[in-house]
């Protein structure tokens, strides 16, 4: 890989993280609407771009390590001292580094709200199927019932 095709590389990784990171905020809006038909096509969609950018990461890590370099920031700052290119070639990588962190932060947010909804989920289907603690009832005389025995919503 030449200094031109690296910057075009970089250049393009910067785009494809881009339009993750607009995929990533699609997905958190059909994740809060729990829409999976919309959620399906974004996957459909995220897929390409994750591997691809992959794929462009190993490549510039491989040409780093074919050069006798660490396959990290200062291996490119090795090779980019070299180059006629280099100051160019630091300034794409950093925003390429910015970009895949805000991605990187957006997923782990739809992540939380994953585990948020799977938290609740869980707890509906226990209270259904009669698994959970379900919440204190009170007696007749307005204090908390001390019946721990439970039964399924569709017995109850």
């Amino acid at each position: 890989m030449n200094d031109t095709a690296l910057l075009e590389q970089l250049t393009d990784d910067i785009g494809m993280a881009r339009e993750l990171l607009e995929l990533i905020d699609k997905e958190f809006k059909a994740l809060s609407d729990r829409n999976l038909a919309d959620l399906e096509v974004i996957l459909t969609k995220k897929q390409p771009l994750l591997a691809l950018l992959g794929q462009h990461g190993a490549q510039r890590s491989q040409w780093l390590r074919d050069q006798q370099l660490s396959a990290d920031r200062s291996g490119l700052e090795q090779a980019a001292s070299k180059s006629t290119d280099g100051p160019a070639i630091l300034e794409k990588a950093q925003l390429l580094e910015a970009e895949l962190e805000s991605c990187r932060s957006a997923n782990e947010r739809n992540g939380r709200l994953i585990r948020a909804n799977q938290s609740a989920l869980g707890s509906m289907l226990g209270i259904l199927q009669g698994k959970e603690e379900a919440p204190s009832l009170y007696d007749n005389r307005g204090g908390a019932s001390r019946n721990k025995q439970q039964r399924p919503l569709s017995q109850a």
